[in-house]
């Protein structure tokens, strides 16, 4: 189990969903399929606390089993990296609970074995870290209101495919927009081992419309599907049965 691969939906956005089904009933379906959903929420210059936004941005996150950080545009190459490895760390903690459920036989948590037996749990967490295979697919919130922070999150996107391109295990990104004018959601890159395009597409592309964030998560999750079933015929390809 520790040796599968582990799936992210990073959403990036700065405003309320104001279209289509309940985003944080969007990111539950995500959790319970293996996907936990990250939301990095860009604040304007000033932070203010009564913006429904910025509670929407947490509830989606918790729902589906993410973190969620809210960020002003300078400073969002950073927080990007920091909260897809922080749930990187927080999924595989998850899934050593469980194994330790398996192993006493009652629900024991982390925090409750013994100090020096934590430290290696956590050495193995960390370890597994590196080298577990990680898929991300980055959904960006093009709306209106994103026109100006688009060249920031350019940046930052590029920043994380450097950074995460020296761990030991495998990883694919995806990167899609959103809204779109023929579809829920627009891919700016598919599936692929590194965001290669993304300098290329990020100039061209425009913002507006309407805040579609529920819809928009449920088809990332079908995009994790499409991508697994790409690689099966792949592989079915590859290494033909013998006959």
């Amino acid at each position: 189990m520790l040796k599968g691969t582990l799936r992210q939906i990073l959403l990036i956005t700065d405003g309320c969903s104001n279209s289509g089904e309940n985003p944080v009933e969007s990111a539950s379906f995500a959790y319970k399929n293996g996907i936990t959903v990250n939301v990095i929420g860009i604040l304007e210059d000033h932070l203010d606390e009564t913006d429904s936004g910025l509670e929407e941005v947490e509830d989606i996150s918790a729902a589906g089993g993410g973190i969620s950080q809210l960020v002003f545009k300078e400073d969002l190459s950073q927080t990007v990296q920091a909260v897809t490895r922080q749930a990187m760390t927080q999924t595989l903690q998850g899934f050593v609970n469980k194994e330790l459920t398996n192993i006493f036989g009652e629900e024991r948590s982390l925090e409750e074995i013994e100090p020096d037996k934590r430290g290696e749990v956590m050495d193995v967490v960390e370890d597994l870290g590196e080298s577990a295979d990680l898929e991300v697919l980055i959904l960006v919130d093009t709306s209106a209101s994103m026109r100006d922070k688009l060249i920031t999150v350019k940046e930052a996107l590029i920043d994380l495919s450097i950074n995460l391109h020296a761990r030991s295990g495998g990883n694919q990104f995806a990167l899609f927009r959103f809204p779109s004018k023929r579809h829920t959601i627009e891919s700016i890159q598919d599936w692929a081992g590194q965001l290669s395009s993304i300098s290329v597409i990020f100039p061209r592309l425009t913002s507006g419309g309407l805040t579609p964030t529920g819809p928009a998560i449920r088809e990332a999750i079908y995009q994790f599907s499409k991508m697994q079933l790409k690689g099966s015929l792949y592989d079915a390809e590859e290494y033909p049965e013998e006959r």
